[in-house]
C-alpha cells in the first residue's frame, strides 16, 4: 500500500511541539507582515490617491484590460503549441529506434536546460537578422515559452506513458496489437490522467512567465500595468503590484480549478492503472520509476 506521509504519525510531545512550532510562524510572520504595512503606511503608500486611478473605467480601459488580453494570448498560443511539442518530442522519446530518440532526448535536455529569459533574448534579437525588421516581441514570448515548457512537458509524457504498468502493454503485445496501437489505445488513455497534474503545474508556470515579456517591452499586464505610473500613479509601484499580483493569482487559481474539474470527471469516466505524476518540484510524493525530474 502506497502512501504520501515520509515520516511516522507523531506522537503527544511531537504534535504539542508542532502546534508551538505552529504558533511562533505564525506570530513571526503576522509582525512581519505588520511591519510592511507600517512601512507602506508611513510613506502614503495607501492614501486614497494613490489607489483612486484603479476605480476609473479609463485605467482599465486603457491599460490593464490590454495588458490582461496581451498575457491571456500569449499564454494560450504557447500552451497549444507547448502541449503540441511535448507530446511529440515525449512520444519521440519512447520511440525503439535510436536516430528518432537520441535527437528528441537531446532538444528535449538542449530546451530545459537552457534559462526560459535568455532564449527569449536569443529569438527577440535573433528573428530581425533572420527575417528582417518588425516587432518579434510576441512571437519571442510564445516561440521561449514553447520551448522550455514543452521540453518539460515532454518529460510529463514520457513519464506518464512509463507510470502505465507494464502488464498493460504485455497483455496488448498478447493480443497481437503493435506498438503503435499500444500507445494509441492503450498506455495514452491511461497516462494522460496520471499526467493531468502535472501538465495543470506546468501551465500554471507558463502563464506566470508570460510576465518575463516585460523584458522585451511585450505588451502584457506587468507591462501596462507599471507604464502609467510615473504620470498616474504619483511614482508609486506598490499599488500597482498588487492589483497585477491579485490578477495573476486569480487567473493561476481558475486554471488550477478547471483542470482540477476535468481531472476528476476523467477519472469518474476512465479507470487507469497509471500512478499519478507529481508536478515538477513537487516533494513529498509518492514517484514511479518514470517520475518527472524537476524542470
Amino acid at each position: 500500500m502506497s502512501t504520501s506521509v515520509l515520516f511516522d504519525a507523531p506522537g503527544p510531545r511531537t504534535r504539542v511541539r508542532n502546534h508551538l512550532l505552529t504558533l511562533v510562524s505564525i506570530v513571526v510572520v503576522g509582525a512581519a507582515v505588520y511591519g510592511v504595512y507600517r512601512g507602506f503606511d508611513a510613506k502614503g503608500q495607501f492614501e486614497g490617491k494613490i489607489w483612486q486611478p484603479f476605480l476609473e473605467a479609463e485605467t482599465w480601459e486603457f491599460f490593464i484590460i490590454p495588458g490582461l488580453i496581451g498575457t491571456l494570448k500569449a499564454a494560450a498560443v504557447a500552451a497549444v503549441l507547448a502541449l503540441a511539442f511535448g507530446a511529440i518530442f515525449g512520444l519521440a522519446r519512447l520511440s525503439d529506434h535510436a536516430w528518432i530518440r537520441v535527437p528528441a532526448g537531446l532538444v528535449v535536455e538542449v530546451f530545459r536546460a537552457v534559462p526560459l529569459l535568455l532564449l527569449i533574448f536569443f529569438i527577440f534579437y535573433l528573428a530581425p537578422t533572420l527575417f528582417g525588421g518588425g516587432d518579434y516581441a510576441f512571437a519571442a514570448v510564445v516561440l521561449g515559452l514553447t520551448l522550455y515548457n514543452g521540453s518539460v512537458l515532454a518529460e510529463v509524457v514520457r513519464a506518464g506513458v512509463n507510470a502505465v504498468p507494464k502488464g498493460q502493454s504485455e497483455a496488448a503485445y498478447a493480443i497481437g496489437m503493435r506498438k503503435n496501437q499500444v500507445l494509441r489505445l492503450v498506455l495514452l488513455p491511461q497516462a494522460v490522467t496520471a499526467m493531468m497534474p502535472a501538465i495543470v503545474s506546468q501551465l500554471v508556470v507558463l502563464l506566470k512567465d508570460t510576465a518575463l515579456g516585460y523584458i522585451i517591452a511585450y505588451v502584457d499586464l506587468l507591462n501596462t500595468g507599471f507604464k502609467i505610473l510615473p504620470a498616474a500613479f504619483f511614482g508609486s509601484l506598490i499599488p500597482a503590484a498588487i492589483v497585477i499580483g491579485i490578477i495573476y493569482v486569480t487567473l493561476n487559481l481558475a486554471l488550477s480549478y478547471l483542470a482540477t474539474r476535468l481531472e476528476r470527471r476523467s477519472r469518474r469516466s476512465r479507470k487507469s492503472a497509471a500512478t499519478p505524476i507529481a508536478p515538477p518540484g513537487a516533494v513529498g510524493l509518492d514517484q514511479t520509476a518514470g517520475g518527472v525530474p524537476g524542470g
